[in-house]
Parts: C-alpha cells; structure tokens; sequence
C-alpha cells in the first residue's frame, strides 16, 4: 500500500475487524494469564480460588485496558481495518 493510500485510509471511520482485535487480545492473555498463574497462585495456595482469581484479574485487567490494548491499536492500526 503505498503511503498516500495509507493515510488516506487512516482517516476513514472504518472500525477494527473484531476477529483480528480477538485475535491480538488472545495472543497477550494467554501467556499473561500462564506466566500470572504460575507466579501468583503459589504465594496464594491457600485462597479460595475465586480470590486467586480476582486477584490475577485485578492485575491483568489495568495492563490491558491502559497499556496493552492502547498499543495493539497503534501498532496494528493498519491491518486491524483491512
């Protein structure tokens, strides 16, 4: 795509495809969930699991809304729409 093409195509109001965005997302939560786990539930062995979770969930849930997915949309602007 040539470059005048790409920011012409950048001002248009077209939203992101929802099975690439699922995809980006997937693709950050599963190894964030993995690696959350295996550090956090050791040090939480004796919670109730809906305290473990709530807990992993409390750090993930901030990353992704203001880190993560903030980038995933700059970073892949492009080829989200296309």
């Amino acid at each position: 795509m040539a470059m005048h093409n790409t920011f012409a195509f950048m001002n248009q109001n077209v939203p992101p495809k929802k099975w690439k965005t699922a995809l980006l997302i997937w693709l950050f939560i599963y190894p964030a969930v993995t690696i959350l786990s295996l550090l956090l539930f050791p040090l939480m062995a004796d919670f109730p699991a809906l305290v473990r979770t709530a807990v992993l969930t409390l750090v993930l849930v901030p990353i992704m809304a203001w880190w993560y997915i903030p980038f995933m949309h700059k970073r892949f602007f492009v080829w989200l729409r296309k």
